[in-house]
């Protein structure tokens, strides 16, 4: 029960940082996305590249803001990847 309390926090934890840092300073939002779309978007299918992204947009992207973008986005799949290999384990049993 413990280790899906974990799980669950862990995979909401990028969508609530979002949230919080989108109250906490709009301003930063506002810079970074010009509309509502994307922010959304990102946050619903891709929430640890979208969190990146908000990161490092401020300076501009280039150099090793690229390897930090990469990361989340390997995460994010990963995150996919292994929800549907755990699928089809638990289906094998």
């Amino acid at each position: 029960m413990g280790c899906c309390l974990f799980a669950v926090m862990l995979a909401g934890a990028p969508r609530l940082a979002f949230l919080l840092w989108w109250l906490f300073q709009p301003y930063r939002m506002n810079a970074t996305f010009h509309t509502i779309i994307w922010p959304l978007v990102g946050v619903l299918f891709l929430p640890w590249t979208t969190l990146m992204y908000v990161i490092v947009y401020p300076g501009g992207i280039n150099g090793f803001d690229w390897l930090w973008l990469v990361l989340a986005l390997m995460v994010d799949i990963g995150t996919y990847v292994g929800n549907g290999r755990a699928r089809q384990m638990r289906r094998a049993y």
